[in-house]
């Protein structure tokens, strides 16, 4: 059993006082003040969201909701949406091989992100537009007004991919007032980050608001090149450029017009990995590496933060988009309003990735748009009339979506690729062969190729484009059968296609795997013979072994000469696939207020995540999904759609005159056919999960003490036990499958508990000046950061802790800031996956032949931030 050690630190005692004395989670009531001075704080209890798609008091609002105010994402730094997970208790957001493959998830439910044909679970809808990927939600968010995450399934408003929750971002509307801002921010890692904005009325009828940032920083990752050809000795470095621009036009007191455009652009070197674990592949691989390759077996520190990597790495990403979202009140039932959110966006990447995480040259992709590329476009249409009576709030609306996603996937085979193979294959049968002279030259024996030649180039070159439609209708209506009493039945009709093209092939012929194969199909017996030869001729008795081993031998060797990049069987493939869906989600809530300080609600929703298709080389023992480890290529990758039944029993109450909220929520979440996206070491397999279970306790609790005025404290606390089914079908499930540990088994990136803590305190000095602090802190149980739960892949139990103090005028026209983020430098790693070629032995944990490798969580990092105003 594994048992959680807290450490006794500075950063969980407080952490520990503040949430003991509190109990639950983040919203802010401060907003930021106008250029001519300090606001008056308002009292909590009047908190706006827009959860179910119109203005309403946060208190009332029968849904498990944060909202963060513009003050409160300034003060914790809070950029983009992975910055955000310091302020969220059961929000985790990880990136792996680019900062394109970014996954957020929620009570431990979200979708693991290294595949393009999956979609999220945790939907991102920034200005009222839904962001369709993993990743596309992703980047800097400019001016915020505020960020609402919504917890549990939000299909019947927010859409299919909301199986999870939504976060909803809000960015900031043009005003009839002039300002304008600026920062300048200087950090450790070279970070300068420079960013303004300006406000412009024109005229009586419309506004515009501009924002542009530019941020760079040197990277916090060291890397060792070897021989290269990778130049950068860093990684996770910074490069970016966003502009956005909001219009507001208001021809009417009636009609509100609201155009919008932003384009963001990085350049950038992400992401390599450290070994957490180096297995006995590593003196190989030093071997071929030139002697410092990799960590030696069994000296793996994966806190030195030093990567080895002779290939570039590097990212290049763009996002682009415009919409139009007009409001227009009318007359219709007393008085309505209709709304209309149309939008395209266009977001492409390229990425350079060194698979084997090694100086020695084996696997790697280049970083050139035919070899890399990744292109999403995305048109989405929305409509809804929404108003309100005495005894009802009612909605419907309609939502329409086309995306187009262009893949081009790529595999290089470097120099050591051949005797990587050759002697690794041989240490499989038995250790002692790797030691032989001939050792590297035994799979040129056995495939008749001259050496260096059976592997080597451009090994696959891949096409996919998927165009997907989805339609729907849907209708969210409470009715107030009392003063006290609110019923509240959504309903959601969701009609989705899916069309996939494919089109494999092998630019280099594929010469080792081809080699085994007769004109009419089937293992030659003059590959046979080589086999048997090439055996024999290092010490293995192949002719007088038992049928069974002589097949078990064939088999690996194949296989391993057989890997998807490798695999001529994939060569000139052109498949299509085509799915539609057409299903139904909703919710039922019934809200009873007992008095106007207290609030309970009790609801059922109804979730869905769209299926799609595999976007990648897929071969099993019999060409299907659900087979076994294999050569066959696999024609159809299609998989289900995800469901999820939610129950919720929920209390919002209000105390000290509106300024203290005690909010909680009881739930339990029950998955069927979850989409687990698992690396197996050469591959991403995806699996339906028969049943996932989410089950626990949701609190957040928001003070600001009249006594102490400029105080705000909130808090958060989550407490989950989200599971696996106890009966998972397939092999890959049952020993020595690799996700036998699956069954009944806590999911990956599930922490059994995760609190959070925030204090900001703002002071006058002398007649002119003010000060402010703001500390905040996520304390997060020991979770397993693999798909497939190897212990090796555990995170003990951490905190993370950002800070930030400044002193600026009162009116607020400039303000100096020094701030600090993972000021404590906890270790965490993101996601624990085994070493690609590496993982040599059985799953069971501590086999010595396996490398398991991570992505880091980033250091402490701190520095200086000059704002200014007017």
């Amino acid at each position: 059993m594994h048992r959680t050690q807290f450490a006794r630190s500075p950063l969980q005692v407080a952490l520990a006082t503040a949430l003991v004395a509190s109990l639950a989670l983040p919203v802010q009531a401060q907003e930021a003040a106008p250029a001519g001075g300090k606001q008056e704080p308002k009292t909590l209890d009047t908190l706006v969201v827009t959860a179910q798609k119109r203005e309403e008091v946060m208190q009332n609002v029968p849904i498990a909701v944060t909202a963060l105010s513009q003050q409160t994402l300034q003060d914790t730094g809070v950029r983009d949406v992975k910055d955000l997970q310091v302020l969220v208790p059961g929000l985790t957001v990880t990136s792996t091989q680019s900062e394109a493959i970014t996954t957020a998830r929620l009570r431990g439910i979200g979708t693991v992100g290294d595949n393009i044909g999956l979609e999220s679970s945790v939907g991102v809808v920034i200005d009222g537009v839904y962001r369709p990927r993993n990743s596309v939600g992703f980047g800097d968010l400019g001016e915020l007004e505020r960020i609402e995450v919504l917890k549990g399934p939000q299909g019947t408003l927010f859409g299919k991919n909301t199986s999870a929750g939504v976060i909803n971002v809000v960015t900031r509307k043009p005003d009839h007032e002039f300002s304008a801002n600026g920062e300048v921010t200087f950090g450790n890692y070279g970070a300068l980050g420079l960013a303004g904005g300006v406000n412009l009325p024109m005229g009586d009828y419309a506004a515009l608001r501009v924002y542009a940032a530019h941020r760079d920083r040197d990277g916090w990752m060291q890397v060792v090149t070897a021989p290269g050809p990778r130049s950068s000795d860093r990684d996770y470095d910074q490069d970016f450029d966003t502009f956005r621009a909001k219009l507001l036009l208001a021809p009417t007191d009636r009609v509100e017009i609201v155009l919008s455009a932003d384009s963001t652009r990085r350049n950038e070197n992400c992401c390599t990995a450290v070994q957490l674990v180096s297995g006995t592949s590593s003196v190989l691989i030093n071997r071929l590496g030139g002697g410092n390759a990799i960590v030696p077996t069994g000296q793996a520190d994966p806190w030195a933060r030093v990567a080895y990597s002779n290939r570039d790495t590097t990212q290049r990403i763009n996002d682009r988009g415009a919409q139009a979202e007009v409001n227009i009140d009318l007359d219709l039932w007393g008085g309505s309003r209709l709304t209309s959110i149309t939008a395209g966006r266009d977001w492409d990447a390229v990425n350079g990735r060194d698979f084997d995480f090694s100086t020695a040259d084996l696997i790697y992709m280049n970083p050139q748009q035919d070899e890399s590329h990744a292109r999403v476009k995305f048109f989405s249409q929305e409509f809804h009339l929404s108003g309100s009576t005495d005894k009802l709030d009612w909605l419907v609306g309609g939502f329409y979506s086309n995306e187009t996603i262009h893949r081009t996937e790529s595999y290089r085979m470097g120099a050591a690729y051949e005797p990587y193979l050759s002697i690794g294959l041989l240490s499989m049968i038995n250790p002692s062969l790797a030691s032989l002279p001939n050792a590297a030259t035994f799979m040129a024996d056995v495939t008749g190729q001259p050496y260096g030649t059976v592997f080597a180039g451009l090994g696959a070159l891949d096409h996919y484009k998927q165009d997907a439609k989805s339609t729907a209708l849907f209708s969210n209506n409470t009715w107030h059968a009392s003063e006290a009493l609110d019923l509240t039945l959504g309903l959601r009709y969701t009609r989705e296609t899916k069309d996939l093209q494919s089109a494999f092939s092998n630019p280099n012929g594929s010469p080792g795997c081809a080699s085994y194969f007769a004109p009419g199909g089937g293992i030659s017996q003059a590959a046979l013979a080589r086999i048997s030869a090439a055996l024999t001729a290092r010490g293995v008795p192949f002719a007088s072994l038992p049928a069974a081993n002589q097949q078990a031998l064939i088999n690996n060797v194949v296989g391993y000469s057989c890997l998807p990049w490798a695999n001529v069987l994939h060569n000139g493939r052109n498949t299509r696939q085509s799915r539609s869906e057409n299903e139904w989600s909703g919710t039922v809530k019934a809200a009873y207020r007992w008095n106007p300080h207290a609030m309970t609600y009790l609801s059922f929703a109804r979730g869905y995540k769209a299926g799609g298709f595999n976007f990648d080389r897929v071969q099993t023992s019999n060409g299907l999904s659900s087979g076994g480890q294999g050569i066959t290529p696999v024609n159809d990758t299609a998989f289900p759609g995800e469901f999820v039944d939610s129950w919720e029993l929920g209390a919002k109450t209000t105390w000290a005159g509106g300024n203290l909220l005690l909010n909680a929520a009881l739930f339990h979440q029950t998955y069927t056919d979850f989409q687990l996206n698992s690396f197996l070491g050469t591959s991403f397999v995806v699996r339906s999960i028969p049943k996932v279970v989410s089950q626990g306790l949701d609190a957040e609790l928001l003070w600001q003490p009249k006594a102490v005025p400029g105080l705000l404290l909130q808090s958060g606390l989550m407490l989950a036990d989200t599971r696996y089914g106890k009966h998972i079908p397939g092999a890959d499930f049952t020993y020595p499958g690799a996700l036998y540990k699956l069954p009944d088994a806590r999911m990956s990136f599930a922490p059994r508990s995760s609190l959070s803590a925030s204090l900001t305190y703002e002071w006058d000095i002398g007649s002119s000046l003010e000060g402010r602090f703001n500390i905040g802190g996520k304390y997060m149980s020991s979770y397993n950061t693999g798909s497939d739960l190897d212990v090796e892949k555990m995170q003990k139990a951490y905190s993370v802790v950002n800070a930030r103090i400044g002193i600026g005028a009162r009116d607020r026209t400039w303000q100096l800031e020094l701030w600090g983020t993972n000021v404590f430098n906890a270790k965490y790693v993101q996601v624990g996956f085994d070493g690609p070629l590496q993982a040599l032995g059985t799953p069971e944990p501590g086999n010595p032949k396996n490398t398991y490798d991570a992505f880091l969580g980033a250091p402490a990092m701190y520095g200086a931030t000059l704002r200014f105003q007017f």
